[in-house]
């Protein structure tokens, strides 16, 4: 899926675009290597000749193989065949999970138990197969104490189970952070 920007926030998506296949009259090749809907290859034939007995079949000339010397064409349903590309297409989507970068913010006076409830949200977002940035947020006099908010990190890290530190720990102006994974 393509992601397209659109003003600040509003965020469309769109499909990516299926590869347009010739078919039939749209194929101004001259000739081609023909192969029917059983898969047995008639040879090489004219374009126009071979459309002919596509349609004494009752089906279409699709050109499956531009790239070929000469261009593979083959006898078959075009509808029936687009149906399918698309099923594969989205069987392959389906398949396919994208990795998020879910974030976690923790601050060095947070309690034991909200600590814990964060550990326990970090853990499922590992589950589902996310990357985790855990952002320790320093503010005032905080500052000050920057190898103690280090530590903290580390050690909240390191009572996480399962998991490898992707980036370490680093500061960027009053935030240290570091993206961990399973």
């Amino acid at each position: 899926m393509l992601r397209l920007k659109k003003g600040n926030d509003n965020l469309k998506t769109k499909e990516a675009p299926i590869k347009p296949q010739l078919a039939n009259e749209q194929i101004r090749i001259p000739r081609i290597l023909v192969i029917d809907e059983t898969g047995e290859s008639l040879g090489e034939l004219d374009t126009k000749q071979a459309i002919e007995l596509a349609y004494q079949k009752g089906l279409d000339l699709v050109l499956v193989g531009p790239g070929a010397q000469p261009p593979v064409a083959k006898i078959i349903d075009f509808g029936k065949f687009k149906y399918e590309q698309e099923k594969q297409l989205k069987k392959q989507k389906k398949g396919s999970k994208k990795t998020e970068l879910k974030e976690i913010r923790i601050s060095l006076r947070i309690g034991a138990h909200d600590l814990e409830v964060k550990r326990n949200k970090i853990i499922d977002f590992l589950g589902q197969g996310d990357k985790v940035k855990i952002s320790l947020v320093l503010s005032g006099r905080e500052m000050a104490y920057k190898p103690k908010a280090f530590e903290a990190l580390s050690s909240f890290i390191k009572s996480i189970p399962n998991t490898k530190l992707d980036t370490p720990a680093s500061i960027e102006r009053k935030i240290i952070s570091a993206i961990i994974t399973k």
